[in-house]
């Protein structure tokens, strides 16, 4: 269901507005939102209001959008690989309100599946289940199919709502913003004039310049600027499969510190939360992925063993930012990895097939970052970097950048900085032997330093012999030692 159709099911628009907008964005294209509101059908704060609207709990199991027996094969599973007995317990494991697990389980129970034994040792006011030998049957018979225990999966056409009310694209960066979360780098002001509307679009964003001068510290700082929280679904159900989504190395809760992610303070674990406990309030994804990449890993990873899914890259970084780091070096060929993704890069659709055949469509909702120190002509042709709209080339720092590079390391590894060692480096270096800057060179300088005076049991300090033995380990120069 897409957004226009929430509001038309609303009751906020007519289905005569809706194919409206459609065909004023099919025209004139541009955001549906954005034309809703110039049209007049909607309010900016109506509109904000239902896109920030998280995922109702579902309180019956009819609103979990899944068919009852593929509910009751869950359940059953949990049950006989988990042992677990009490409504509270298969609860908080499967992710669905007591009420909707004691309406599974008065089906079960006419179906003589389970049977109650009694009340709990902890708490007398409440009751212990158990399976029957026929629930048994059905367990075993569910676990044949599917080995999956855990959250019950959200319908894929919920999760295709979702995605589109928390697009990427519905949270501006502003400027303020971007120099906030690029404020650690060293970049000039065109630079950060070009990446904001690049942010901004969703479109593929092509960054390529020489290698070593912050093309993919650029690309992590990216997501700092992003603020909104994401709802991210445990796994979703799609043509009776299941695929699993969330992923603790990706997807980091909300307000939370990435180091605390298991802890049980996390906010997925608590037991009353404001929206369907089936997903996870997240900060937007981000995944970067360098020479191990592959096109099997853009592909749905079906368990052989266990017979579920593990979501893809692309999809994991929904809603968020993926970087393809040092594009070019991959496993698979570029114009391979291009061509996979001429279409999801044009119409924001990409389409997976499960093992049985059956091909569903996925939106790609993310903002793809292509870092690479190629010249793009030689990764790309012509009609793949016409659907990478964004290009931003990385030039070496100035003199002037490079200094305070060097400035900043300095502060922060603790080491003395002074204008004599820029001097000396500048002159008796860069200059003498006409080697570019590279903005990862002072933090090279400064660790090979440090671990000079620790080896000589000093105090981190910088002198000539040590950043001459530094800048031998950086470059491959002829008697540098003596010049």
């Amino acid at each position: 269901m897409a957004i226009g159709e929430l509001l038309r099911d609303r009751g906020i628009i007519t289905d005569e507005q809706l194919q409206t907008v459609l065909r004023q964005q099919k025209i004139a294209g541009g955001r549906l939102g954005d034309n809703l509101i110039s049209l007049g059908y909607i309010s900016r704060e109506s509109l904000d209001g239902i896109l920030h609207e998280p995922p109702p709990i579902p309180k019956t199991s009819a609103e979990t959008g899944l068919e009852s027996n593929f509910l009751l094969n869950c359940l059953l599973r949990t049950m006989y690989v988990s042992a677990l007995q009490t409504i509270p317990e298969v609860s908080e494991h499967i992710k669905l309100t007591r009420g909707v697990v004691e309406e599974l389980l008065t089906l079960a129970k006419k179906e003589a599946l389970v049977e109650i034994r009694g009340p709990s040792e902890k708490n007398h006011n409440i009751m212990r289940y158990a399976l029957t030998n026929a629930g048994k049957e059905r367990a075993s018979e569910a676990l044949r199919l599917c080995e999956y225990i855990g959250p019950i999966p959200v319908p894929l056409q919920t999760y295709q709502l979702q995605v589109q009310k928390q697009t990427i694209t519905n949270e501006i960066v502003s400027i303020d913003k971007l120099k906030k979360s690029m404020s650690h780098l060293v970049l000039s002001e065109e630079i950060i004039r070009r990446l904001g509307p690049a942010s901004n679009s969703g479109r593929a964003i092509l960054i390529y310049g020489a290698a070593g001068n912050g093309k993919t510290a650029m690309a992590e700082a990216l997501i700092s600027a992003f603020e909104q929280p994401v709802y991210i679904p445990y796994c979703i159900e799609a043509d009776g499969q299941i695929i699993k989504i969330f992923d603790p190395s990706v997807h980091v809760p909300f307000g939370t510190d990435p180091r605390d992610v298991s802890s049980d303070k996390h906010p997925m674990f608590l037991p009353h939360l404001p929206y369907d406990p089936r997903w996870v309030r997240c900060r937007r994804p981000y995944i970067i992925s360098g020479g191990e990449l592959t096109l099997a890993m853009l592909d749905l990873d079906f368990d052989i063993h266990s017979k579920y899914y593990e979501a893809p890259l692309q999809m994991k970084a929904i809603g968020g930012i993926f970087v393809i780091d040092d594009f070019g070096r991959q496993r698979v060929r570029p114009h391979e990895l291009l061509n996979r993704w001429i279409f999801p890069l044009e119409r924001k659709l990409d389409y997976l097939t499960l093992h049985t055949g059956k091909k569903f469509a996925v939106l790609f909702d993310q903002l793809v970052i292509f870092a690479t120190n190629f010249p793009p002509e030689e990764l790309m042709d012509a009609a793949q970097l016409r659907r990478v709209h964004y290009k931003i080339k990385i030039s070496p720092p100035t003199a002037d950048e490079y200094r305070e590079i060097f400035q900043r390391v300095c502060e922060s590894y603790g080491l003395e900085f002074s204008e004599e060692i820029i001097a000396y480096l500048l002159n008796s270096f860069y200059i003498k032997h006409k080697v570019p800057f590279a903005g990862f060179h002072p933090k090279f300088i400064a660790e090979h330093i440090i671990a000079a005076c620790n080896y000589l049991g000093t105090q981190p300090h910088i002198t000539r012999q040590l950043l001459t033995d530094s800048l031998e380990n950086m470059v491959v120069l002829p008697n540098l030692s003596s010049s």
